[in-house]
């Protein structure tokens, strides 16, 4: 089954209380069609004790058909689950998922973006840079750049 598939047929529902779980959901979204997976993502951390399940307060519903999906959507969204307004509406992929590998990292962070577009620090003009200029400056180096002396002129005023 491809991915683009499967995702029609999963559909998002977020605002659950506390009380639900699959199986409620299942019992919930069972009468528009037959559902595959019902997945309740577990809370990052349980200050509970382990008899007690904590979820996120969203879950994923699969369906066999994307026609049944659209219908669990039609049906649901904006209505109550044991007291609570509940959204409902197509689950989408996570970006990550699109580029594989990439993970959560920025391209600065490969050593070959920053070999090909990465200056030296004394060309980058940073702190280095201008420390530089201001060493230059100091010796009387009549190569240092115009932009320096206005720094000194402005410095003093």
């Amino acid at each position: 089954m491809e991915d683009g598939t499967k995702a029609k047929k999963t559909i998002f529902v977020g605002g659950l209380g506390d009380d639900v779980d699959e199986s409620v959901l299942y019992e919930s979204f069972s009468p528009f069609g037959d559902i595959v997976e019902v997945q309740l993502p577990p809370a990052t951390t349980n200050p509970t004790p382990d008899t007690e399940f904590k979820h996120r307060g969203f879950a994923f519903v699969t369906y066999a058909s994307p026609a049944d999906a659209q219908d669990a959507i039609d049906n649901m969204d904006l209505n109550e689950l044991r007291g609570r307004v509940i959204k409902v509406n197509i689950a989408r992929p996570i970006k990550a998922a699109i580029q594989p590998g990439a993970g959560n990292r920025a391209v600065w962070e490969s050593e070959d973006w920053l070999r090909q577009y990465a200056k030296p620090l004394a060309e980058s003009g940073g702190v280095q840079g201008r420390n530089a200029q201001r060493g230059a400056i100091d010796a009387g180096d009549a190569e240092a750049p115009a932009v320096a002396d206005d720094v000194e002129d402005a410095m003093e005023e």
